[in-house]
């Protein structure tokens, strides 16, 4: 089991840990709804360490970018960073990732924990360009500052206007002392803030650094399972639950991020899925009576014939209400439809809405 370079931090927290990832993670400090309303409501920060970064480096390295992933990379500027995904060659997701543009010839690609050797030996497979990659993911620490105190706490640290940094997009400059810390704003909350890269060995001190500035706004630690809650009221994919390797970018809802301006891997069978609609939709749903969805419940129509399945549920916290996401029948996708959760041989009502859930 891996641990990150902050382990020592949530221990002193008191963290409920648990194995993650292949690394021993805070779940969560003092439980799941308070760290979640910190977050809506004020700052809180995440030790995101487990992601992985790959750094890519040479005249080619866009052409790679551009095969491998389905977002348009030729659009990125130096500062601008991007949501994309990897897709395989029969029609799902290798993964998802943010792809930034350092500088010309340069971009950091930030890819999920559970799939870092997945990615680096998709990515190499198909380097046929001799770009220079280089696995730098146990070498940073990335922290998630996040909420809408979050730029007030951070400008405290850094001569940055953070305040210029728009949504995707990121800047270098010295933080709480260390030069090129990459700020980027971006987050998996919904709430606003910024993500940090920082070298493992001064995380400690960054990490203190952003508590002191925080103080007055009630800054706290924030776990994975308060993190899993914020992506969901959003309506944001997990990585394993929401989409893998069997599902499609068109059935997931990401044909934003899937551009035909470009040839990449399996584009042709993506377009013609864009082009002819597919047979099942991911959804959001709340449910209409008490009932929490869990990943893997079946969801069925008034007759009790199943339709599809719950990919992600929980009974949100912000929102006071059972939510859930789950691929249906693509005839059950439209918004305002009923449909049903099975949960302990009782089917309970929910209704199709949109996401982020309000």
């Amino acid at each position: 089991m891996k641990n990150t370079a902050l382990k020592q931090k949530h221990i002193e927290l008191g963290a409920k840990m648990v194995p993650f990832a292949g690394y021993n993670m805070p779940v969560q400090y003092e439980g799941v709804n308070k760290e979640h309303e910190t977050v809506r409501n004020g700052v809180g920060v995440f030790d995101v360490s487990h992601m992985g970064e790959f750094l890519l480096k040479g005249e080619k390295a866009l052409d790679l970018i551009q095969k491998v992933t389905s977002n348009d990379a030729s659009k990125l500027y130096d500062g601008r960073a991007q949501y994309s995904c990897l897709p395989n060659e029969i029609g799902g997701i290798v993964d998802d990732l943010l792809v930034y543009k350092i500088k010309d010839n340069e971009y950091l690609l930030v890819v999920n924990a559970s799939n870092i050797e997945k990615d680096w030996n998709w990515i190499s497979k198909h380097n046929t360009f001799g770009v220079d990659m280089e696995n730098v993911s146990d070498t940073l620490s990335l922290l998630a500052v996040q909420g809408p105190k979050a730029t007030e706490t951070l400008q405290k640290l850094t001569d940055v206007n953070l305040s210029d940094v728009k949504y995707y997009h990121f800047t270098k400059g010295e933080f709480a002392g260390v030069d090129d810390v990459i700020l980027s704003a971006t987050g998996y909350t919904g709430a606003g803030g910024f993500e940090l890269y920082i070298p493992n060995e001064v995380a400690e001190q960054v990490w203190d650094a952003v508590f002191k500035a925080g103080e007055e706004f009630g800054i706290k630690p924030i776990g994975l399972a308060a993190r899993d809650t914020l992506r969901l009221e959003m309506g944001f994919c997990l990585y394993g639950n929401d989409i893998d390797d069997t599902t499609s970018p068109i059935e997931a809802g990401l044909g934003w991020i899937t551009k035909f301006t470009k040839d990449f891997i399996n584009a042709e069978n993506l377009k013609k899925q864009k082009e002819e609609g597919v047979s099942r939709k991911l959804v959001g749903f709340e449910l209409l009576e008490r009932g929490i969805p869990r990943h893997g419940y079946k969801l069925v129509n008034e007759n009790g014939e199943e339709i599809g399945e719950v990919t992600s549920g929980t009974m949100a916290p912000t929102l006071k209400k059972p939510i859930g996401m789950g691929y249906v029948k693509t005839e059950y996708a439209q918004e305002g439809t009923t449909i049903y959760v099975q949960i302990r041989n009782k089917n309970i009502p929910a209704k199709i809405v949109k996401f982020p859930f309000k």
